[in-house]
């Protein structure tokens, strides 16, 4: 994901687009911090799941000035909070389709051969490991309890 950014920020540059440009760059920044702090904490370098939770928490911040500034009547800001929101949702990979999370639901449930509810956080651990980041796993806990219940 480091090159993704990277190569976002390259292309940004090339043409010449302020917002996308100052919007990269603050991400590759938070980036550099990020990849400081799980130095000096002796965890190596961070991987894409963090990196995902890092431009996950970064939507959410800018989702709250959004709606902050949208109270205050205050459009403009918030138009532009909205554009730094669409930059950071282009570096997240894709997420799962809902048809597809009930699948992959009943193929865990199979795998693991749950049978009630008490098996529910077993089927999300290996939901977590297979699908990491590109799964919602507040619906795809929704999906699981109907399936094991």
């Amino acid at each position: 994901m480091r090159g993704q950014i990277a190569d976002a920020l390259q292309t940004a540059m090339e043409s010449g687009d302020k917002r996308r440009i100052a919007t990269l760059r603050l991400v590759a920044a938070g980036l550099k911090d990020k990849e400081a702090a799980f130095r000096e904490a002796g965890r190596g370098q961070p991987q894409d799941s963090d990196i995902v939770s890092f431009l996950q928490c970064m939507l959410r911040h800018r989702q709250a000035a959004e709606d902050g500034f949208r109270a205050l009547g205050r459009v403009e800001e918030a138009a532009a909070e909205r554009a730094d929101m669409d930059v950071i949702r282009s570096l997240l990979p894709a997420p799962v389709p809902t048809g597809e999370i009930e699948a992959a639901c009943r193929q865990i449930v199979s795998d693991t051969g749950s049978k009630g509810l008490r098996d529910v956080g077993r089927c999300m651990n290996a939901l977590k490991e297979r699908y990491q980041d590109k799964l919602n796993l507040i619906e795809a806990g929704s999906v699981m309890r109907g399936l094991l219940s």
